[in-house]
């Protein structure tokens, strides 16, 4: 990274996030924002993971997989969310170009590796409810471990070609990402080097990460919604439906958001709207999908009761076992 990490002056290369907003008093209310959903996010991804690893009647493949995904959120909003939690307690909004690309890379992984997991899930529930009869034998735990480790593998080796690239660009000043993270077309803003190939490979990268794995999800979902609808009794549609529509709502803005920025041509106009699209997939689809994919069923909300029965009963009997007779 010789090249693109030293400038004309001989003096290491920092970016300066632009962030949301410039005021003391706005920064203070996103700080306060970003930390209550940051701390809510981690509570409730580790909590839908430690269930699912302790509980033995999670360990089924769709709870394996809603464990993967709490783990992916996890990861996901830790990439961005404490660097600009410090950025906002510091006031110090540089990041160095290692750093940056670092962001970048890790970024980019979580969320490809989540659309293709979101993939698999739909793929889970639709043989779950389109063909019962065969998914015991069709769904196996060989089957989804090797589903699990592709949906990681793939997205984490599809995004080590474009940081590979800009670790060897050069960066002209002012040197100011126009957004809270570092993200892959700010980037490209700033480089004096020829973009061409990147932005052609990121452009094929995104269909392949983003469009396929939303129209296979899409396609999972209508056949889930056409045998949904020749359940005889009103109460069980409702009930299917009720699922499946909240599970659709949080994939189509998770994807929309995603190809909206990454496939729509990054204009003046659409800078700051782009921003508020980033908001949605980098900060509060890691809240919501906890409560929407596992804290709302039935059987994760027993395992928490039963987790938080045992924490109460040891609770007691240390308190009786510590106090003096």
């Amino acid at each position: 990274m010789e090249k693109g990490e030293w400038d004309n002056r001989t003096s290491p290369v920092k970016f300066i996030l632009l962030g949301m907003g410039n005021g003391s008093s706005v920064k203070t209310l996103f700080f306060l924002l970003l930390l209550m959903i940051y701390s809510v996010t981690l509570v409730g991804n580790i909590l839908i993971v430690v269930l699912v690893v302790a509980d033995q009647h999670l360990h089924t493949p769709m709870y394996f997989f809603l464990g993967n995904l709490s783990s992916l959120e996890t990861c996901y909003s830790s990439t961005i969310l404490p660097r600009l939690l410090a950025s906002f307690l510091t006031g110090d909004s540089s990041i160095s170009a290692h750093g940056c690309i670092t962001q970048l890379h890790f970024f980019c992984a979580f969320a490809s590796s989540e659309c293709y997991l979101l993939a698999v899930m739909s793929y889970d529930r639709y043989l779950a409810i389109c063909q019962p009869l065969l998914y015991s034998s069709l769904m196996t735990w060989k089957v989804s471990l090797w589903l699990t480790a592709a949906s990681w593998l793939v997205g984490f080796l599809s995004c080590t070609i474009v940081p590979s690239f800009l670790s060897q660009f050069k960066f002209c000043g002012p040197k100011k990402i126009d957004h809270f993270f570092c993200d892959l077309t700010p980037l490209l803003e700033l480089s004096y080097s020829d973009t061409s190939v990147v932005t052609t490979v990121s452009f094929i990268l995104c269909f392949l990460t983003l469009v396929f794995p939303f129209l296979f999800t899409l396609a999972s979902y209508v056949c889930i919604i056409a045998a949904i609808l020749r359940i005889p009794t009103n109460m069980g549609r409702q009930k299917a439906f009720s699922t499946c529509s909240s599970h659709l709502t949080v994939v189509t803005v998770f994807y929309g958001t995603l190809i909206t920025v990454y496939m729509v041509p990054r204009t003046p106009q659409l800078r700051q709207l782009n921003k508020v699209f980033s908001f949605f997939y980098t900060i509060l689809t890691p809240l919501v999908n906890p409560l929407i994919y596992s804290l709302r069923n039935r059987e994760v909300r027993e395992a928490l009761r039963k987790a938080l029965r045992k924490a109460l009963a040891f609770t007691q009997r240390s308190q009786q076992f510590c106090t003096p007779a």
